[in-house]
């Protein structure tokens, strides 16, 4: 049997490179007789760009930039195709591993870092950049991105904003003309890992803020602020950054990016499996197994999970899904795709708890899989 180890990371407790590696430790503990590949997989959440520059045996380039508070920091983005195209991790320099507790407030954090980082891809004259969004500490629409590539967001006096989301709802005219054109020429691809839209009840503010330290105050000031920044941009542009599918990606940053930049925003997982060519890998495989934090209904809106999964029910293979959380009850929807859903954990716990123990209860399992399948 050649089992094909897909599982995307489990947030706060294991990359997706540690949880493949549990996942095959555990199965290396049983009775099964077996060979196997660890393809970690990533949808464009945090982490994702670190697993194609690796996939693809990309180089790297270290640069000093700023992080989300204005702070110099030193950061880097992957080669790959031979030099040709840039893959950035926006976390790397706008992510919220570079905040204390204290400091989690996206009305005063910019995504500037990573425009600095797109800019120094520039200068290394790539033809394509890859940009993943997951983990930002941001909820500025991209606004900081484009002001590192020169775009300029002006009061009615003319002057220019503070680069801070909170300042947006004084926006009265957006200025291009300083803007560095070279990116005009770049193919810019945004990988997706949710659809979630600029504004409203499902938009970037009121989803992603909270997550990010913003108070109920915070989400209001941030939905306005956004608001504002998409009506002129309508204005000047006639383009409705509202209506762009997976717009509110990155605290709006997709949107503002698809707007100015003319970015194509992507299914992440399915661009990663493209990428790295996971069919090569999933058709030498008899069993696939998978995993994250949860699985659930909203997996099947194109996380890594159902990525993997559906690729391989094209395929007839069967699919063994692992999780810190699946449903109680039978579930038709996610039955189509997982042959088998299993929670991992072995006792209740405090959700703290139960993360620091992903990497066990991983192994536990694994072995529990391997041992079944060897007296099937």
């Amino acid at each position: 049997m050649h089992i094909l180890i897909a599982p995307n990371a489990f947030k706060n407790s294991l990359t997706a490179d540690e949880a493949a590696d549990a996942i095959r430790d555990g199965l290396q503990q049983s009775r099964l007789a077996f060979s196997y590949e660890c393809f970690p997989v990533g949808d464009g959440g945090n982490g994702t760009a670190a697993l194609i520059i690796k996939k693809m045996s990309g180089s790297w380039v270290t640069t000093n930039v700023h992080d989300p508070l204005g702070r110099e920091i030193s950061a880097g983005f992957g080669l790959i195709e031979e030099g040709k195209t840039a893959v950035i991790e926006m976390a790397d320099a706008a992510g919220l591993q570079f905040l204390k507790q204290s400091e989690l407030n996206p009305l005063n954090a910019s995504s500037f870092g990573c425009g600095e980082l797109m800019r120094s891809a520039l200068e290394n004259v790539v033809c394509n950049i890859i940009l993943g969004m997951g983990g930002s500490a941001t909820v500025d629409g991209g606004t900081g991105i484009l002001r590192a590539l020169g775009i300029r967001f002006l009061n009615a006096a003319g002057e220019s904003l503070p680069d801070h989301p909170e300042h947006l709802t004084d926006l009265s005219r957006i200025d291009l003309t300083r803007m560095d054109k070279r990116i005009l020429d770049r193919e810019l691809t945004i990988l997706c890992d949710v659809k979630n839209p600029l504004l409203g009840d499902q938009g970037a503010a009121a989803v992603f803020g909270p997550q990010k330290g913003a108070t109920k105050e915070g989400v209001i000031q941030l939905e306005a602020a956004l608001a504002k920044f998409k009506d002129i941009t309508l204005q000047q542009t006639g383009r409705d950054m509202a209506s762009v599918q997976s717009g509110g990606t990155a605290g709006g940053a997709a949107a503002g990016l698809n707007a100015f930049l003319n970015a194509r925003l992507v299914n992440g997982i399915g661009y990663f499996l493209q990428i790295t060519g996971f069919d090569r890998a999933l058709a030498k495989a008899d069993l696939l197994i998978t995993g994250e934090g949860s699985i659930d209904e909203q997996t099947l809106e194109g996380k890594a999970p159902f990525g993997v999964a559906s690729r391989a029910k094209r395929k007839n293979l069967p699919v063994i899904g692992l999780a810190g959380k699946v449903p109680h009850e039978k579930n038709k929807a996610l039955d189509q795709y997982f042959d088998v859903l299993l929670a991992i954990g072995n006792e209740p716990a405090e959700l703290q708890v139960a993360m620091g123990n992903t990497k066990e209860n991983l192994i536990r399992m694994a072995k529990a899989i391997g041992d079944l399948l060897a007296i099937a």
